[in-house]
């Protein structure tokens, strides 16, 4: 092989060879590509989370300077982080976007769903979401769901057939070599699909600095009122904390990923900048659901129990 030959597969010496996140990048965009092209009724789950802003992100340069040919879907829990609704809210103005919403009270006011004496309304996000996507006839469900981020989401294929009661069977997984997607699937059926699925929560976040992605505020290091739950900084709400005993007080937190105040703890950081929240990321040795979610600490296997029955 001639010294020529040899410098093609150096990427610090060569034009023509992607960086890692530029890897990663053309993946997910790839991803929703083949989307588009496969079915006919996509809708790209967003929260107003970092990944699902990061989601929308790539979903923007895939199909620039045309309009993202998806809509977007919400579940509302009713405790979300009021910045978090109000990033979400500015992000569907900005780019002329079609919102969904499907809210747990509308389910609760009718007596389809009840209140749960933890307080917990993740775990009653299942229904609305299988509802939202029935009534509107979505087949391919964009989330954001990373590998890295909890045991049951590590099992899940890119493109993840659910059948027609939005379930999700292991032993129904497709093989994707050489990224080769099957979207496949009966009436009634649908296809989730993870564009982040190869990510990690450092990828995310040295994306986010690269692209100079705008992120809710509750991102970065910040004084807040919160008491302690199980291990995890709650923050107070109407949702059902803090309870007699439990002290509120007021701390310098940041939080790692958002869920709503029901399950989402904050953590201890005095990182306000994105450099400062890279360097902590990096030495973390745990991941942010495992660190700060209360609703993933139910049980060993409580992410899976749910998205057997038809959770993300």
């Amino acid at each position: 092989m001639t010294v020529t030959t040899q410098r093609l597969f150096r990427a610090e010496d060569t034009p023509f060879a992607l960086s890692h996140l530029d890897a990663l990048e053309a993946e997910s965009v790839h991803v929703f590509r083949e989307v588009a092209g496969e079915f006919e009724r996509p809708v790209i789950l967003f929260s107003g989370g970092k990944d699902s802003i990061v989601m929308l992100h790539l979903a923007l340069k895939a199909f620039a300077p045309a309009p993202v040919p998806f809509a977007l879907l919400h579940v509302d829990t009713g405790h979300n982080f009021p910045e978090v609704l109000a990033y979400r809210d500015r992000a569907v103005a900005k780019h002329h976007l079609r919102l969904h919403v499907a809210a747990v009270q509308d389910y609760i006011d009718r007596g389809v769903l009840r209140e749960r004496p933890d307080g917990l309304r993740n775990p009653l996000q299942t229904v609305p979401l299988l509802d939202g996507i029935e009534s509107n006839k979505f087949d391919a469900v964009f989330g954001g769901g990373r590998r890295d981020e909890e045991k049951a989401r590590a099992k899940e294929r890119v493109f993840s057939l659910r059948d027609e009661f939005g379930a999700w069977d292991p032993r129904r997984q497709r093989p994707e070599l050489w990224s080769l997607y099957n979207g496949r699937h009966a009436v009634g059926e649908h296809v989730r699909v993870f564009p982040l699925s190869n990510w990690t929560e450092l990828d995310v976040w040295q994306y986010i600095e690269r692209e100079n992605i705008e992120l809710p505020e509750i991102y970065y290091a910040h004084e807040r009122e919160v008491f302690k739950r199980d291990g995890m900084w709650l923050t107070a709400g109407e949702w059902g904390g803090p309870k007699a005993n439990e002290q509120v007080e007021t701390r310098l937190v940041r939080y790692r990923t958002v869920g709503d105040m029901s399950c989402t703890g904050a953590v201890d950081s005095d990182a306000d900048t994105i450099e400062a929240v890279i360097t902590e990321i990096a030495a973390s040795r745990l991941t942010e659901r495992g660190a700060t979610r209360a609703d993933d600490k139910m049980s060993e296997a409580a992410m899976e129990d749910r998205k057997r029955e038809g959770y993300f």
